[in-house]
């Protein structure tokens, strides 16, 4: 059970530091493209922002399950990658359908990869409403300048 609880942890500290990593760059991009966003055609480069952003999130979220599913052949709990990925992307997901389980001996890891999971789409979702709210504000702020 500790082996478990250790490896997880660093599993998940790992897709968290990647996650970070990705909105680190999200952001640095955003502040350099600011000024293009929110001249003429604003909405149309709100939507493909948007776009670009929920896309980059996703990468960030793929490199997480692949983590998982690596980690998952690595210590031997599957011998293929086909049932490794889709137990990880089923259980980072918290889909959980139940068809393809870890050995008994690993399964505390499926919540953990569950859990981990958890908490990347609810960083992700604060990162897009955060991107939203910031993309208004200064809409708004370069209408409030051009007054």
């Amino acid at each position: 059970m500790f082996v478990q609880l250790v490896i997880g942890s660093i599993l998940i500290a790992v897709t968290v530091i990647i996650q970070a990593f990705f909105f680190y760059i999200a952001e640095v991009v955003l502040d350099k493209t600011s000024g293009w966003i929110h001249n003429r055609k604003r909405h149309l480069k709100a939507a493909f922002s948007l776009t670009v952003a929920t896309l980059w999130v996703m990468a960030a979220h793929s490199i997480g399950v692949w983590i998982w599913a690596f980690a998952f052949l690595q210590i031997g709990v599957f011998t293929t990658l086909e049932p490794s990925l889709y137990f990880s992307v089923v259980s980072f997901t918290t889909l959980g359908f139940g068809d393809v389980l870890l050995p008994t001996e690993w399964r505390l890891l499926a919540g953990l990869c569950a859990a981990n999971g958890l908490l990347i789409f609810g960083l992700s979702t604060a990162f897009l409403v955060e991107f939203l709210r910031n993309f208004s504000q200064a809409r708004y702020q370069t209408l409030d300048d051009a007054d």
